[in-house]
């Protein structure tokens, strides 16, 4: 047969085909590959190729007398073989994405007795690789079987590399046990299967399988563990590595710096880094940006600025690696600053540059910037990258721009997981969880499959909820997608359990996870901290210690939380220790964590100094330093830190105004609180919440203009809830006001009946007015209701230990001698002028039992320890779980100027500085 003379349509396409594999081949064997027919061409598939599957190709050129126009006919000047045709064809069409029309050539050609050679379908195999198809690879293996076709290694890795790649590694591994013959890569593509799909497990059962690894073995299984958060195993997996003398390449050097990474050790980190010196791959980019990305990612941004100003050259992966380090340890300042400089030397961004500076407009809760990177996103083109587009929803959300972040959303050309996970965290983030789990099931709905950070996000959503019962369902729906081995999703369940209260169902969670990190450990550890088991995360974070697990500047904040709720000073100043060692001193959140832990000990020297020397403040630093004054009874040091805020230009918020007008109803500044009230709408476009109303009754109400405090409650556009009701019965209680007491009462009765505190005040209000029997009816209420009284107990911290003590206490090992100190006391106190205040005694006794009643309380007998326990030149710190007692303020006055110390008691309400015979409350409290 001769060639075709004037090929035109789909033959010129398929011609060129062949001319690009004739260079390819030698001058001997080109004939026999398509040059000269053979004898078995029975029939010109053209026609049909072209009809079936290229449209009206063939119409165009038909009337032009093209030679392979029939389908039955043979063409005596068509020189192309059958199996070039179909390969052709094949390549063509897969070329054009239409790979099910491809596959369909298989299935139309069987009629005409055309069986497919291991180009066609390694070719067809490779586009379904190529495009994720699953549902095509599947028909190619169908048609493979059906016909009988011997495979042979190659095809049998093709087909588990399209079924690993196209997630179904179950089909992978059943091919895979098939094979009668394997070859490293078939182990390989496996156990990158199995690690894609988080099945660590099974990957490295396959790993220790295999009669023989390359470094690539070694590679993937490290990355594997690399990948899903298992950072110890993949770190011992290495060593092991180093151990049986098997090269490392650049890429095993990057994946195991990525596992620690992932696990913050920033001590092998280190290691690693030296080898790479030895070995000579510092000067490799790839290497000098995994570098300076585990430094950030273990939070030592000083050497990871370092190396990233040490480098011959820098490309916009090392800037994206710092950008994205300074964000991630909330330093957006710095994010922002480089990435002004990337601006400067004309690097190209990228998604990842706009990712790393949006997330840090988001931690700084920066919306105007985060607004000027957008439209920078736009002026690049970015606007439609799914990948940018999920940055911006999480800056809007994480900037309180819920509004926009939704907007965004709605409009964006394509979502993926992350786009919903997004929402869902900010929606969470906002306190608006109803809404979160409203966009979960909306992202089922749409056929969405959730992810482990899908799980994660709705897991916080119910935590904010506090919904126990929706996070069980949750649960339920994570161990039946098999995501509860999941690292991220694992500690996710441990803090949602905790935050629900459920600390016994965290604790088993948390004890059966096989590869906790530092995220986990934290998540038990603030969940402790934040029911209010101190010591029970104390001793978890000794226990974390112990394990070499290194703490973050999240849990150095919740371990600071602990210690500031029993107000174990000594322990906070061990932690502040740790921070310095570990440099997280200088990060702000852990800076706003060391001022709340002193000012919660009653260390306001303290809180003051870490303040100033913070390099940078948010404003949650301000606030905790706020809030610090105010609870300290430092009425006008608040006033003026607030006013300084102001001048820095950093923008109040809510809770700055709790702390502002809790220190004017603490200091009786009736018209100075006012002012601030108002001007929360009037200059800070703030809508006063339930504390801001109670804590204007409260100064109201403290200050005697109880009248004024019931107007305002008229005037409210809310409908007042406990807490303000709560608020106005304390000032009944200060100023005996029994009508309004009472009124305060029943609603507190209606709105909370279990809540002891009502009871407990009205009572007390009764009997300073010597109403007995209307102290016996509100006990009899309590009773009836079964309404619990708490236990009044008070503690101290000497030498790490924490020594609680009730009134009358008979059961502390140095109890005579506390008893035996406050005898002694109370002599030299009455000769100094004391006289115990019987009114505080709310039992209907005679006038001796009374004396007798106020003698042993609580926080007498903590102080009286602290005094036998602890050198003469140290402030005595006592902390009382409720309000101290009126004679108890007093006995401590004298007491502070009998033996000459400082002595400071936190109560439910604020703190007293008791100093030579005077309070820091002004006895205004």
């Amino acid at each position: 047969m001769k060639k075709l003379s004037n090929p035109t349509g789909i033959h010129k396409k398929i011609l060129g085909f062949i001319e690009k594999r004739k260079r390819a081949l030698t001058v001997d064997n080109y004939q026999s590959y398509c040059g000269v027919a053979t004898v078995e061409t029975k029939v010109d598939l053209m026609p049909i190729l072209n009809k079936r599957f290229l449209g009206d190709k063939l119409e165009q050129h038909r009337d032009k007398g093209n030679a392979c126009a029939g389908i039955h006919r043979l063409k005596p000047n068509c020189s192309i073989s059958i199996e070039e045709q179909l390969k052709a064809a094949v390549d063509i069409l897969c070329k054009e994405n239409r790979l099910r029309e491809a596959v369909d050539i298989l299935y139309k050609l069987e009629t005409y007795g055309v069986q497919a050679d291991s180009s066609v379908y390694g070719r067809l195999l490779q586009a379904c690789i190529d495009t994720k198809s699953l549902s095509q690879g599947k028909r190619v293996y169908t048609h493979m079987t059906k016909t009988n076709f011997e495979t042979g290694i190659y095809l049998d890795n093709r087909l588990v590399d399209m079924f690993a790649k196209c997630n179904n590694v179950v089909a992978a591994r059943q091919v895979f046990d098939k094979m009668p013959t394997r070859d490293i890569f078939s182990w390989n593509t496996v156990i990158t299967g199995y690690a894609k799909l988080g099945k660590v497990q099974e990957a490295r059962q396959l790993f220790d399988k295999m009669p023989e690894r390359n470094p690539v073995s070694w590679t993937l299984m490290i990355g594997g563990y690399a990948l899903n958060g298992w950072g110890e195993e993949a770190i011992e997996l290495f060593r092991q590595m180093q151990g049986e003398g098997v090269n490392q390449d650049r890429i095993t050097f990057s994946t195991v710096l990525s596992a620690c990474s992932s696990l913050g050790n920033l001590e092998y980190g280190k290691q690693i880094h030296g080898h790479i010196i030895q070995v000579g791959y510092e000067s490799n980019v790839l290497i000098r940006n995994t570098i300076v990305d585990m430094y950030a990612k273990c939070g030592d941004m000083e050497d990871a600025h370092l190396m990233f100003n040490t480098m011959p050259e820098q490309d916009d992966v090392s800037f994206n690696a710092l950008i994205a380090g300074y964000a991630r340890n909330q330093r957006g300042e710095d994010a922002l600053s480089l990435y002004s400089q990337l601006q400067r030397k004309g690097i190209d961004v990228s998604e990842f540059t706009f990712a790393g500076v949006l997330s840090a407009c988001g931690s700084l809760l920066a919306l105007k910037r985060g607004k000027q990177i957008h439209a920078h996103v736009i002026l690049n083109g970015y606007e439609s990258n799914v990948f940018v587009g999920n940055a911006l929803v999480d800056m809007y959300a994480k900037c309180g721009s819920i509004d926009n972040a939704n907007k965004l959303f709605v409009e964006m050309p394509e979502r993926d997981g992350i786009s919903w996970n997004a929402m869902i965290t900010g929606y969470a983030q906002q306190g608006n969880g109803e809404k979160a789990l409203k966009f979960f099931q909306q992202m089922q709905g749409e056929g969405m499959k959730p992810t482990d950070f899908t799980f994660a996000s709705v897991l916080s959503a119910c935590a904010s909820l506090q919904s126990l019962r929706q996070g069980k369902l949750i649960h339920s729906q994570i161990i039946k997608t098999r995501f509860d081995s999941s690292v991220f999703v694992g500690n996710a369940l441990v803090d949602m359990y905790a935050k629900c209260g459920d600390l016994e169902e965290a604790r088993s969670i948390f004890e059966r996870r096989p590869n906790r990190n530092v995220i986990s450990w934290t998540a038990m550890i603030a969940g402790y901290a934040q029911k209010g088991h101190s010591e029970d995360a104390l001793k978890l974070f000794q226990e974390m210690q112990r394990r070499g697990v290194k703490p973050d500047q999240a849990t150095f904040a919740s371990i600071l939380r602990a210690a500031a709720t029993i107000a174990a000073l000594e322990l906070g100043k061990q932690v502040q220790t740790h921070t310095f060692k570990t440099g997280f001193v200088t990060n702000v959140f852990a800076g706003s964590a060391l001022i709340d832990m002193y000012s919660k000990c009653g260390s306001i020297e303290s809180a003051l100094h870490v303040f100033k020397k913070m390099p940078e403040r948010n404003l949650i630093s301000w606030n905790a330093m706020l809030a610090g004054f105010s609870q300290n009874g430092y009425g006008r040091e608040t006033l003026q830190l607030y006013e300084e805020m102001l001048r820095s230009n950093m923008k109040p918020d809510e809770v700055t105004f709790i702390s502002v007008l809790s220190a004017c109803s603490h200091a009786g500044l009736v018209d100075e609180g006012y002012q601030y009230y108002n001007s929360m709408s009037r200059d800070h476009c703030l809508s006063p919440r339930a504390e801001h109303y109670a804590c204007m009754i409260d100064l109201l109400g403290r200050y005697g203009c109880l009248d004024e405090a019931e107007d305002f409650f008229n005037e409210m556009t809310c409908e007042p809830d406990a807490i303000m009701w709560l608020a106005l019965l304390g000032a009944c209680r200060i100023h005996g006001n029994i009508r309004l007491g009472e009124r305060a009462a029943e609603c507190l009765f209606k709105l909370e009946p279990k809540n002891a505190a009502p009871y407990i005040l009205l009572s007390n209000i009764y009997a300073a007015a010597c109403r007995w029997d209307d102290v016996a009816k509100v006990r009899k209420m309590m009773n009836d209701r079964g309404v619990k009284k708490e236990t009044a107990y008070s503690w101290i911290e000497v030498e790490a230990r924490v020594h609680a003590f009730v009134s009358d206490d008979t059961l502390h090992p140095q109890i005579k001698e506390i008893y035996a100190t406050l005898d002694k006391l109370a002599g030299q106190m009455k000769a100094a002028g004391y006289v115990p205040d019987k009114s505080f005694v709310l039992h209907n006794v005679d006038e001796e039992h009374k004396e007798k009643f106020l003698c042993y309380h609580s926080e007498k007998l903590a102080v009286a320890f602290g005094l036998i326990s602890t050198p003469s030149w140290k402030t005595i710190r006592v902390v009382k779980n409720l309000r101290v007692c009126g004679d108890c303020h007093n006995a401590i006055k004298f007491i502070s100027k009998i033996v000459g110390r400082e002595i400071v008691i936190r109560d439910a309400i604020r703190f007293h500085h008791f100093m030579n015979g005077l309070c820091s409350c002004g006895d205004y409290w």
